[in-house]
């Protein structure tokens, strides 16, 4: 059995909804519904990274396990390898970074993406979803990801590129990128002493770090694109969601 531990990062200071992670949905904060499908996913041990005070006091009052960071960090991804760091446990195989501001997650794209990672020695795996319209194919804030071969919940292909400009329609392979990863220990280490590129910086992709230093990233099928919460109106949205579900 390979050792694989979650780590999610956040913080308070996001520029459009400060104190997001802090928000409440059916009385429970949005960090903690992000922790509790973490852990349920029965994946490996699962930790909250953040360099916040009340973060770390809303997780752990709760009886989650958090990492308290540096306050400052360039990426998420810096962030959560200083916490696999201080982890210190020569055991662990993969890191999963799960986005903080994601409360409805499917968990099961999460392990399966695990369980396909796993199976195909991945360094760095990730999840897209097909794109349902061409509105959100012209959407420049989504993210998308071209692949060598048409995806599969069942099997892993290899990332072409990724990229927010509007495609053309008859573009082949054209996803919905996902912004969730798993890293091979040794990958993730060499990808934050990677100095960040140029093209990284003005798209803010981190991915393109890995990419432009001939790391390959494998790509699985999810079922949906989940909804991350940027906004207040995302935030009304997915409250009014979860509660209805509720």
């Amino acid at each position: 059995m390979n050792n694989t531990i979650i780590l999610i990062p956040s913080r308070l200071s996001a520029t459009r909804l400060p104190n997001k992670p802090l928000l409440k949905i059916n009385n429970t904060s949005i960090i903690n519904h992000v922790y509790q499908k973490a852990v349920s996913a029965e994946i490996g041990d699962t930790y909250v990274a953040t360099g916040d005070n009340k973060i770390y006091e809303e997780v752990t009052k709760n009886g989650g396990k958090c990492i308290l960071t540096e306050k400052k960090h360039k990426t998420g991804t810096d962030r959560i390898f200083e916490a696999f760091q201080k982890l210190n446990n020569k055991e662990v195989e993969y890191v999963i970074n799960l986005q903080g501001d994601e409360p409805m997650i499917n968990i099961n794209d999460v392990k399966n993406l695990h369980k396909q990672a796993i199976s195909n020695k991945s360094k760095i795996a990730t999840l897209a979803c097909e794109i349902k319209n061409e509105i959100m194919l012209n959407k420049k804030d989504i993210v998308k990801v071209i692949t060598e071969e048409k995806l599969s919940k069942n099997s892993i292909s290899k990332a072409k590129k990724f990229l927010r400009k509007v495609l053309k329609n008859n573009q082949e392979n054209v996803y919905h990128h996902i912004g969730i990863y798993l890293y091979k220990v040794s990958i993730l280490e060499k990808f934050v002493n990677l100095k960040q590129t140029k093209n990284e910086i003005s798209q803010k992709l981190e991915q393109l770090r890995a990419m432009e230093n001939n790391i390959s990233i494998d790509v699985n099928l999810a079922n949906s694109s989940p909804i991350g919460v940027d906004t207040k109106e995302d935030y009304l949205e997915i409250k009014k969601l979860m509660e209805y579900k509720n």
